[in-house]
């Protein structure tokens, strides 16, 4: 396994800048945004498409240090019925995957999308009760008019082009767990998988290591965001893990991200790196900083420190004690 961060949180530094902080921390890949949610502070997309001399820079600068490109990530909502920015969502991940391809870069990171109740919906909706039953009607609309259709041709797009779609298990997005992962890929095929992300496991009541070797029964996890989630019993028994509290109002939140190590221990984070290489996935293990008690710098730092000391790096080559 490689270690990696997702760059967003370096928005404010320059692509090379970026990269020689990457560097200097002992990482050896980055995942970069490339539009709507995550910005595209280190990837100008029209521009790199639009010249092979660029590219040829951009992945210099990269490889010239020694480092990696693990995914390109566009995280949006082609799905909403905000046809605005669903139209950003989709072009973001079409040039996405075109650059991806022209990069070498294997994989995309993005969202399924949300749709909305109806075709003449303004806000999107996400069904998570099944009665009273117009909401299994709601769920079962946006499954076969919209959510199928639409990654049916475009997962298909990406296969085509070399690229592999991770859609990232979270919360609101009608994708979000590894029940409808899997539902979905039977539907379109192996184009899409998982971005595998266990913070958005442990709000929901998801164990991440049964989930790893859930999904990887299918081969299914085609990237993995390390980032830890902290569970307030205290709060979650008044509000539930739905809980619809701002994630910046953490002292009435029933949980809310923290660096790797500060949701859940040193043990259980060592748990999910040998669950990942036994079932098979070697690829990068990419942070990703939303802690709202630590500084850019310090929560990255710790989630290095802490990851250090688990991941696993150096292939098996034979077991010498059998």
């Amino acid at each position: 396994m490689k270690l990696g961060v997702f760059t967003v949180l370096f928005s404010e530094k320059s692509f090379e800048e970026m990269l020689d902080h990457v560097k200097a921390a002992g990482l050896e890949a980055v995942e970069i945004g490339t539009g709507c949610y995550p910005g595209n502070a280190h990837c100008n997309l029209d521009e790199l498409l639009a010249s092979p001399e660029k590219r040829r820079a951009y992945k210099r600068a990269v490889e010239d240090r020694g480092l990696m490109i693990s995914a390109l990530s566009c995280h949006g909502n082609p799905l909403t019925p905000d046809k605005s920015f669903a139209q950003q969502s989709h072009d973001t991940f079409v040039k996405t995957v075109q650059l991806a391809e022209m990069l070498e870069v294997p994989v995309v990171n993005c969202f399924s999308g949300t749709a909305g109740d109806h075709e003449g919906a303004k806000y999107p909706s996400w069904p998570v009760a099944p009665w009273p039953n117009e909401y299994r009607d709601v769920l079962h609309w946006q499954w076969t008019e919209k959510l199928i259709p639409y990654w049916r041709e475009w997962a298909a797009y990406a296969t085509d082009h070399s690229v592999k779609v991770a859609l990232e298990l979270h919360g609101g997005f009608l994708v979000h767990t590894p029940g409808t992962l899997l539902k979905l890929r039977e539907q379109v095929g192996e184009g899409i998988g998982a971005n595998f992300d266990p913070s958005h496991m442990w709000w929901q009541g998801i164990d991440p290591v049964a989930a790893i070797k859930i999904l990887s029964k299918e081969k299914a996890i085609y990237h993995f965001h390390a980032k830890d989630t902290y569970i307030d019993q205290e709060k979650v028994n008044m509000y539930g893990l739905t809980d619809m509290n701002s994630y910046a109002n953490l002292h009435e939140r029933a949980w809310y991200f923290r660096t790797v190590g500060y949701g859940h221990s040193q043990q259980t984070w060592a748990d999910m790196m040998s669950a990942l290489r036994m079932n098979g996935y070697d690829y990068v293990v990419s942070i990703e900083h939303e802690d709202a008690l630590m500084s850019i710098d310090e929560g990255f730092e710790r989630a290095v420190q802490n990851l250090q000391q688990v991941i696993l790096r150096e292939p098996v080559q034979n077991l010498w004690w059998v």
